[in-house]
C-alpha cells in the first residue's frame, strides 16, 4: 500500500526494548477496523492491523554511548537500522529510534485529513505507549442520470460543489466530478461529512440526422437542421445553481439522488467583442456565463481569438455574459442576451480597461514610536516603503466564488519612492474589503456612504468606485483568562510535537459583535489552560472555547453565530485595559470543525 516498508517485529524481551502498542477505530461505531495500515510519514515504520484492530511496533533499547538506537528490526554493525529487506536506515530526528508521528489508513475511510487518524505528541519521548487511532469513513453520493425517453443516455458529466466555510463566510468550492457510466450509473467517493450541490454539465445531442461530425470543437460545427441538447440539471430539478437543493451527508452515509434530463432546442451564439484602442486581445478571453442573472456554473460559450468573438450554442433563456481578456492588460465587459427560439448575432461585448481605486488612510495613532520597515523588490528595482505601506495590506475579496473573480491587492511600486496605495486590475463585481495591519487596527473602513466593514464595495465595468477610506488606531485592550478543565497536555517533543498539540488541543475564539469594529482572533491556548488575546479594538466581542479548532465557524454570519449566544460570554475591551474572563470548554462531537 503505497510503497511503505513493512519493518520486521522484534522479538526482543522486555526489558531490552520498549514499544508502541494501539488499536485503529471507526469514528462512527468505535469498532476496531482490521487491516488497516499504520506507518511513520517517512516509511521507516509500517504495518497492518490484525482482526481484532491492534498493531505494535517494538524498538530495542538504544545502548548507552550509542547516539539513537534500531529501529523495529536488527541493528546494523554500524549502528544504522536494517529493514526486513536487510537495507540500513540512517538514524534521523535527533537519534531516536521512535518514529515522530504515526497515521492510519484504508480505502473507504478518508484520508490526509486531521480526523483523529494521525498521533505525534510523545511518541519519540516514549511518553505514549498505547494510543487510539480514529478513521473516519467516506461519505458517498451515488444515483442514476436519466433521459425522459427510453433511449440509453451518453455519458454524463457532473459536478460536485461543496459548501465551505471561508474567512468566516460560507462559499460554495468545486470538489470535483464525476462521469455516469453509460447506463447512467454514477458513484461519487471520498466525501467528508458536509454540505454539497450537485449539478450535470452540458451535453449536445449528437444526433447523426442533424450533427456533422466533421466539424470538431465547441467553435467549429455545423449543422443539418435544428440541434438538440440537455441544458445542466441542478440536484433535484432547479434551473440555476443558486436555486439548487443541497445535499446534507454525515459521515458514513450514502446518500442516493437521480437525475433527469430534458431535451432541449440549442441556438447559435455569436457575440462580437470590442477591445479598447488599438488592442486585439492575442492572449484570449475568458467567458463565463450565468442563466437567469444568478452566478454559478452550468453553462458556457467559448472565444474564437482570430473572429474575436465569443461563440457557442445555448438553449432558450436569458443569460449574463461576462467577458475578461488575459494578459497584463486587465479589461473586463458583461452584456445580457435573451434567445428567443432562434441564433442570435450580437450584441457587442465592449470591453473597457479595469480601474485604479486610491487607498487612503488617516492614522489616529497615540504611540509615534513604530520602527517597523518594509521594502518590495522585483529583481530590477527595489523600494523602501514609507508611511502606511509598511505596516498596511489591503486586499479585495470576491464576495462571489465562481467564474473568472479574483483577489486584487494593492498595486505593485511603478518606479523609485512609489509608495503609494492604489488597487488596480479588480475587475466589475462586488468585494469584501480585507485590511491587514501590523501596527494598531482599522477603526473604519469606507468608500463614499458605504461602511465596507459590513456592505461590500460594487466596483462598476472599467473599475469604477470611489476611493477606500482607512481610518487606523492603536487604542488597543486585551482579554485574558483561563478556560475551566483543561490540564496540561505535554507539548511533546519537537516542533512536530507543537505543531500537533496547538492543532488538536482548546482554541479561543474573540468574536466581534455587529456593532464592534473589532477583528476577529484567533488565540492560543496554553498549556495550563490560560491564554491572552492582545492588540484587539475596542468594543464588545463574543468568547468562545472550544476543544479543537474549528475551521468551519461562520463567525461573520449573525444568523449563524445565534447558537453560540448561550455558548461564551460577551466581553467589553476598553483600551488601555485588559478584561479577565473564565470560559467553560465547548465539546465537539468526533472530527467536527476538522479539515
Amino acid at each position: 500500500m503505497g510503497g511503505a516498508q513493512v519493518l520486521a517485529q522484534s522479538s526482543s524481551s522486555p526489558d531490552s526494548s520498549d514499544a508502541i502498542r494501539g488499536v485503529v477505530i471507526d469514528s462512527i461505531s468505535r469498532q476496531p477496523i482490521s487491516r488497516a495500515l499504520v506507518s511513520s510519514p517517512d516509511n521507516r515504520f509500517a504495518t497492518l492491523t490484525n482482526s481484532e484492530g491492534r498493531f505494535e511496533f517494538n524498538f530495542p533499547k538504544a545502548e548507552e554511548g550509542k547516539d539513537g538506537g534500531a529501529s523495529a528490526g536488527e541493528s546494523g554493525g554500524d549502528g544504522s537500522q536494517l529493514t526486513a529487506n536487510n537495507r540500513p536506515i540512517v538514524g534521523r530526528f535527533g537519534g531516536s529510534n521512535r518514529p515522530y508521528m504515526l497515521t492510519a489508513r484504508k480505502p473507504g475511510y478518508l484520508a490526509h485529513q486531521n480526523n483523529g487518524g494521525s498521533q505525534a505528541e510523545g511518541l519519540q519521548s516514549g511518553a505514549v505507549q498505547e494510543l487510539t487511532l480514529t478513521l473516519v469513513p467516506e461519505s458517498l453520493i451515488a444515483g442514476t442520470v436519466t433521459l425522459p425517453t427510453s433511449e440509453p443516455p451518453d455519458s454524463i458529466s457532473l459536478e460536485l460543489y461543496r459548501r465551505e466555510v471561508q474567512d468566516g463566510r460560507a462559499h460554495w468550492v468545486a470538489v470535483g466530478g464525476r462521469q455516469s457510466t453509460s447506463d447512467g450509473q454514477f458513484r461519487i467517493a471520498d466525501l467528508r461529512a458536509g454540505t454539497y450541490k450537485l449539478l450535470t454539465q452540458e451535453l449536445l445531442d449528437r444526433d447523426p440526422l442533424n450533427f456533422d461530425p466533421l466539424a470538431t470543437g465547441p467553435l467549429n460545427f455545423r449543422s443539418r437542421g435544428q440541434l438538440y441538447g440537455y441544458p445542466p440539471v441542478y440536484y433535484p430539478n432547479a434551473t440555476d445553481f443558486e436555486s439548487a437543493g443541497t445535499i446534507h451527508l454525515s459521515a458514513g452515509q450514502t446518500q442516493t439522488v437521480n437525475l433527469t434530463l430534458v431535451k432541449k432546442p440549442y441556438y447559435r451564439v455569436r457575440l462580437p467583442v470590442l477591445f479598447p484602442g488599438n488592442e486585439a486581445g492575442e492572449n484570449g478571453v475568458g467567458v463565463d456565463v450565468y442563466a437567469n442573472g444568478h452566478r454559478g456554473p452550468g453553462f458556457s460559450l467559448g472565444y474564437h481569438n482570430e473572429r474575436h468573438t465569443i461563440e457557442g450554442m445555448l438553449p432558450a433563456g436569458t443569460y449574463t455574459i461576462a467577458a475578461k481578456s488575459f494578459g497584463a492588460n486587465g479589461w473586463t465587459g458583461l452584456q445580457t442576451i435573451t434567445i428567443k427560439g432562434g441564433p442570435i448575432d450580437g450584441p457587442t461585448i465592449a470591453l473597457a480597461p479595469n480601474g485604479l481605486i486610491p487607498v487612503n488612510v488617516k492614522e489616529e495613532f497615540t504611540s509615534h514610536d513604530y520602527n517597523g520597515t518594509s521594502s518590495w523588490s522585483n529583481g530590477r528595482l527595489t523600494v523602501q516603503f514609507k508611511g502606511p505601506r509598511r505596516y498596511l495590506q489591503v486586499m479585495l475579496e470576491p464576495v462571489d466564488n465562481f467564474g473568472m473573480m479574483q483577489p486584487f491587492g494593492l498595486r505593485d511600486p511603478t518606479g523609485p519612492g512609489d509608495d503609494s496605495l492604489v488597487i488596480a486590475g479588480a475587475a466589475a463585481g462586488r468585494y469584501w474589503v480585507r485590511v491587514n495591519a501590523q501596527r494598531g487596527y482599522p477603526a473604519s473602513i469606507r468608500s463614499g456612504n458605504l461602511d465596507l466593514e459590513r456592505e461590500p464595495l460594487v466596483v462598476g465595468v472599467g473599475g469604477g468606485a470611489d476611493p477606500i477610506e482607512i481610518t487606523m488606531r492603536d487604542d488597543t485592550g486585551e482579554i485574558s483568562g483561563t478556560i475551566e478543565g483543561v490540564s496540561s497536555p505535554g507539548m511533546g517533543g519537537g516542533a512536530a510535537g507543537f505543531t500537533a498539540s496547538y492543532r488538536a488541543g482548546p482554541h479561543v475564539y474573540c468574536i466581534p459583535l455587529a456593532e464592534s469594529g473589532g477583528k476577529f482572533t484567533e488565540v492560543p491556548v496554553q498549556t495550563d489552560g490560560s491564554f491572552d488575546a492582545q492588540g484587539l479594538a475596542p468594543g464588545p466581542y463574543r468568547v468562545l472555547a472550544f476543544e479543537r479548532p474549528q475551521f468551519e465557524l461562520e463567525y461573520r454570519n449573525p444568523e449563524a453565530m445565534q447558537a453560540y449566544e448561550s455558548k461564551g460570554p460577551v466581553v467589553r475591551v476598553v483600551s488601555g485595559q485588559t478584561e479577565r474572563v473564565t470560559l467553560q470548554l465547548i465539546s465537539t462531537d468526533g472530527a467536527a470543525g476538522e479539515q
